[in-house]
């Protein structure tokens, strides 16, 4: 079943009176539980693709279909709660927030909900012992490893049970080991947890880890891979 459908996708930007094609009519379905990887060189789009598929952004013309809901057509703000529910963001820098705990980071997304204290705290410590960092709960970013910073990442994405992770560069800053970890702990909540993963990668050793390679040449997707 696609869970994921983007139909004929343009997105330009303006400059002045200059219009900068960024995506050409990209049209991509993603099944539920599947891995994508999407590769290109930078300024290929793939970032931009990742932000109208978060709803961060919006395309130009075209659709953007995630489950049940036309995101492309949502007003700002049922765009936000939609994003809220039902998308987790794995950034390349990680996005903590240096002045609050491994927990309280992870807690984040679920401040905008209405679960109990109790229930939050259920939540965090799931997610912070999925990535294997349930020990580390009261550690601040500074006395983590880069490593261990984007597993707390990961679980700040996953900890509201959303039905897309999308990942942009996820190993972009990691030594060699501490990538694969992550990669591993990416693999597993695929496989085990039936995550549908979208990610943006430069790394082959990364993009060999997805189910199927999207790669993107200047705005069009150039060809598809079963990896």
């Amino acid at each position: 079943m696609a869970l994921i459908e983007l139909r004929e996708v343009t997105k330009s930007y303006r400059r002045d009176a200059i219009e900068i094609p960024v995506l050409d009519r990209v049209t991509i379905t993603v099944a539920e539980g599947d891995y994508l990887g999407l590769m290109g060189p930078s300024g290929s789009g793939k970032s931009t693709l990742l932000n109208l598929l978060a709803g961060i952004d919006r395309p130009t013309c075209g659709s953007v279909r995630i489950g049940d809901t036309e995101i492309s057509s949502l007003p700002e703000r049922a765009l936000a709660a939609w994003r809220a529910r039902h998308i987790g963001f794995i950034f390349q820098l990680y996005n903590l927030i240096p002045v609050l705990t491994a927990y309280e980071n992870v807690e984040l997304p679920l401040l905008l909900t209405n679960l109990s204290k109790k229930q939050r705290r259920d939540h965090v410590m799931t997610a912070l012992n999925i990535v294997g960092l349930g020990d580390r709960a009261q550690h601040y970013p500074r006395q983590l490893s880069g490593g261990q910073e984007q597993r707390v990442a990961i679980a700040r994405a996953v900890v509201t049970d959303p039905a897309v992770v999308l990942a942009d560069e996820p190993t972009g800053d990691l030594d060699a080991k501490s990538a694969g970890e992550v990669l591993t702990l990416l693999q597993r909540l695929n496989q085990e947890y039936k995550k549908t993963i979208v990610m943006v990668t430069h790394d082959p050793r990364a993009a060999e880890r997805a189910s199927h390679l999207l790669h993107l040449e200047k705005g069009t997707l150039a060809e598809q891979v079963k990896a």
